[in-house]
């Protein structure tokens, strides 16, 4: 046993893997298959100094260590940047070694992607490991030294070979029992390792305004925004348009994965249309100065600008996620069980707020999955993600048909989130290689049960090969959930941006043009009445409206949307349902799909995007417009059909409440109730975040797309355990 002492200096003239020319470059130091250590992330820098420290415990100097350096981005996308090797039988012992490495590329081995500089000390390791290896050597020392002398104590030729042959077996048995006890604990050591990366906590960030800040533009002001990174996490503010005070009042939450807390980068920027958006200035938070449990109020000076930014910052210790191994259910895990049913029992409504439930995901296995390496077999792994929450399995390699066997547990914030489980294959030298994924909304899952769940592509719209076996449990408290729903969504940090797609922007102007043409066709429907086109129809609208407007009363309105839950309720208990089966989105989702793959082709034949990067700004704006309209339109209606029964049942409860309202309370009452709630409610509450329920309410109904997205595709029988049986007893 070694150890490896490694300072990660810097490096040079590093290759330039992003669009403005930059990369932002972190390390991976792995030994045989096992990552060892990684870097920090220097950001848009080709010569990065890190000055980074690391101790590694090596078994043998056999396996080279293996330097690789990435360019960061979003998700598990990152960019090669180039590798080395560095063989430690040329290393001397006990005597530090600077050493200077020229990154490569395997494939282009030509390509000169810059170096890479350390420092290293190698040392003899004295201690547990050692000792376990002597007493490993001594054992088989004496085994086979008790072999030896009682075969010379046999006469003839059969017995001694009996006796060898079972001696050796009971020895083997020996030998494979201690190394099965030593493997164990070394599978212990490595399960606390991988907790280790478990965060620790949470941090709450609200950016509340600016001040003072510099102005960019000709016209004296700026249209600012805000970059937050802590880690890997990051976070992008909206852009507040013409302004040098902006006020943002938004919210959201890092992870903190270190004892001490860490350091949250903040940059603020100008959006420039057409051009790079130009540097307001940074700023830093230390959250090892701030206490735990309480908020701060932080006002940051800009450094390399002008102006200040406030913040409130909340530091909450955290135990919402953990990761074990898939045991047979004990005693012990029934109560558990049982402690979590009263904990989300509806006597327990206004006991913490934000802990709406408990989600548990059993991680089984996966079969028939996508062969990415050239030897007909994949390394995978699986990734669980909760909205920012993320967990990663081990990976299994060389092997179609993976056995994980964990579980994973999660606290929901939010019973409308989708729980997203995804396989990759893991690359040595590239980034992970996707090979399916699934989307499973909470509401929709059947607890305790174990469901084959087939894999679909990347946009969710078609099956590709293999499927994964996942046993899912969710509790909630149904009141928490409800009133959760009328806050603002979660934004989720940890998202790829949104690229131009010509595709994508005519499904988005057809989903669009479908909810213009209802109120289209609903316009024409009225004057046709007024034109008398049917007589019998256009009289009874007559009557009708003459009954309506003489006894119309406000509390009417709700009423009527009511009455319209409760047909489409019956329409769909009696069989007769209404909804269709969105046939235009679901085909035009997978034209989307090929059509992405021929555009991603053309456009690194041509580089026909960044030559026209100002037109794709605007086309993008309008893509992600039409998006909007179209969902929002969407949404209403999967409302009123019943998409998502738990939110039509709270449409009809608060529709309920607002009739009985309207028809004991003046109005007048009511709109001045209002009127003093808006006005005071600045004197009140100073930084809180302004919100519309009704709009965080259709926020959580998904939309046309999203409802394909979210369909359950059917397994192939062969995959059902009752046909596997059958088959292994044919």
């Amino acid at each position: 046993m070694y150890q490896l002492d490694i300072t990660l200096k810097r490096g040079q003239s590093l290759a330039a893997r992003d669009r403005g020319g930059t990369s932002d470059p972190y390390v991976k130091f792995k030994i045989g298959r096992k990552e060892v250590f990684r870097s920090k992330i220097i950001h848009k820098n080709l010569n990065p100094v890190w000055e980074e420290k690391a101790c590694i415990l090596v078994d043998h100097l056999r396996e080279p260590l293996y330097i690789k350096v990435f360019d960061y981005d979003f998700g598990l996308q990152d960019d090669f940047m180039g590798s080395a090797f560095l063989d430690l039988t040329q290393l001397e012992l006990n005597r530090p070694t600077d050493v200077t490495l020229t990154l490569k590329d395997p494939h282009y081995p030509d390509h000169d992607l810059g170096i890479i500089l350390l420092s290293v000390v190698l040392t003899p390791k004295e201690g547990e490991h050692r000792d376990v290896q002597s007493s490993i050597h001594s054992f088989l020392h004496w085994r086979i030294c008790e072999i030896k002398t009682m075969l010379m104590r046999k006469s003839w030729k059969r017995s001694s070979k009996e006796l060898s042959e079972n001696e050796v077996v009971g020895s083997y048995v020996s030998v494979k029992s201690f190394f099965w006890r030593f493997q164990t604990q070394s599978l212990r050591l490595s399960d606390v390792h991988r907790k280790s990366h478990l965060w620790r906590g949470i941090v709450s960030i609200t950016l509340i305004e600016g001040r003072d800040l510099k102005a960019m533009d000709s016209n004296g002001l700026s249209d600012p925004y805000v970059k937050f990174r802590l880690g890997h996490q990051k976070y992008k503010s909206k852009i507040m348009p013409k302004t040098l005070n902006p006020q943002w009042r938004e919210q959201f939450d890092f992870h903190l994965y270190e004892e001490r807390g860490g350091i949250i980068d903040i940059t603020a920027w100008d959006k420039d249309a057409g051009k790079r958006d130009d540097f307001i200035g940074r700023c830093q938070v230390d959250l090892s100065a701030l206490s735990r449990e309480q908020t701060h109020k932080l006002e940051l000076q800009l450094e390399e600008g002008e102006g200040h930014l406030v913040l409130l910052v909340t530091l909450t210790a955290s135990a919402t996620v953990s990761i074990s191994d898939l045991s047979i259910n004990s005693p012990e895990d029934q109560k558990e069980r049982e402690e979590i049913l009263k904990r989300y029992s509806p006597l327990r409504i206004f006991h913490n707020l934000k802990d709406v439930g408990f989600l548990q995901v059993k991680v089984i296995r996966a079969e028939g999955l996508m062969a990415a390496d050239v030897t007909g077999k994949s390394d995978p792994f699986c990734v669980v993600e909760l909205n920012n929450d993320r967990l990663l399995t081990h990976t299994v390699y060389k092997n179609l048909n993976p056995e994980w066997n964990k579980v994973f547990t999660f606290n929901i914030k939010d019973i409308h989130s989708v729980l997203e489980v995804t396989v990759y294959d893991e690359d040595r030298d590239r980034s992970a290689d996707f090979l399916g994924k699934v989307a499973i909304p909470l509401l929709s899952i059947q607890n305790g049960e174990q469901k084959a769940y087939v894999l679909k592509n990347k946009q969710l719209t078609g099956p590709t090969k293999g499927v994964i076996y996942l046993e899912i449990d969710v509790i909630f408290n149904a009141v928490k959930a409800s009133l959760r729903t009328l806050i603002p969504k979660e934004q989720k940090y940890i998202e790829e941006e949104n690229r131009l797609s010509k595709q994508l922007l005519l499904r988005n102007f057809i989903r669009m043009k479908r909810c213009v043409m209802v109120l289209v066709n609903a316009a024409y429907y009225v004057n046709s009445c007024f034109d008398w086109d049917s007589p019998p129809r256009s009289l009874a609208a007559f009557v009708l409206f003459l009954f309506v407007v003489w006894n119309f009363e406000l509390y009417m309105i709700p009423l009527v949307l009511l009455l319209l839950l409760t047909w489409n309720y019956f329409l769909i208990i009696s069989g007769k349902d209404n909804r269709q089966r969105d046939t235009v989105v679901e085909d035009m989702l997978e034209d989307e799909e090929e059509e992405d793959d021929k555009d991603d082709k053309d456009s690194e034949k041509k580089g026909f995007i960044n030559k026209i990067y100002a037109i794709q700004e605007v086309c993008i704006s309008v893509q992600n417009i039409l998006d909007e309209v179209a969902s929002f339109g969407e949404r209403i209606k999967n409302t009123f059909n019943w998409t998502v029964p738990f939110l039509s049942w709270l449409a009809i409860v608060a529709l309920c409440a607002f009739t009985v309202i309207l028809y004991f309370i003046p109005l007048r009452y009511i709109v001045l109730v209002w009127g003093i709630n808006k006005f005071t409610k600045k004197l009140r509450s100073p930084y809180a975040i302004d919100n519309n329920e009704l709009l965080d309410f259709l926020s959580r109904v998904p939309s046309d797309v999203q409802v394909v997205q979210y369909q359950e595709l059917k397994p192939d029988p062969s995959h059902s355990p009752c046909k596997r049986k059958k088959n292994n007893l044919g």
